[in-house]
């Protein structure tokens, strides 16, 4: 199954938000078993610097990145993408509408975020990170 994860789903890792960390961590471990390829995107992981480095600093954000880099697969994310979301009459948050597209061109078949209602548009199933662990049989 492939998973995107979005940003804040990172970022309550990595900045121990509980009580969503309980959650979100459960759902980012997925990427070392076989049954998932789990993917995130460019622009998650900048915005989850960011939201890191205001909490631990540069040095430590940066190290905390460099580990999510390796153990997730990065979505495309350039023209194709963007210019989707700039036709997408739905979309009203740009953000949110490349995420989007990020994870249809990684043909992923879920979407974790904890802000389900911003990809109302979505034709692939949106699920909080609690949701995704209590519907799916692993």
């Amino acid at each position: 199954m492939r998973l995107f994860l979005d940003a804040n789903i990172l970022i309550s890792v990595l900045n121990n938000e509980y009580p969503l960390f309980t959650f979100s961590s459960r759902v980012l471990s997925l990427a070392d078993n076989k049954k998932f390829k789990v993917f995130t995107s460019p622009v998650c992981l900048a915005i989850a610097f960011y939201f890191s480095e205001k909490k631990s600093g540069t040095e430590q954000a940066m190290k905390k990145i460099s580990l999510l880099s390796q153990k997730l697969n990065i979505s495309g994310m350039g023209e194709n993408e963007v210019m989707e979301a700039v036709k997408n009459e739905k979309i009203k948050d740009f953000e949110d509408g490349i995420q989007y597209y990020s994870a249809l061109g990684s043909k992923c078949e879920v979407i974790i975020t904890e802000d389900k209602t911003g990809f109302y548009y979505s034709k692939i199933k949106v699920m909080g990170a609690r949701e995704f662990l209590i519907n799916e049989t692993f």
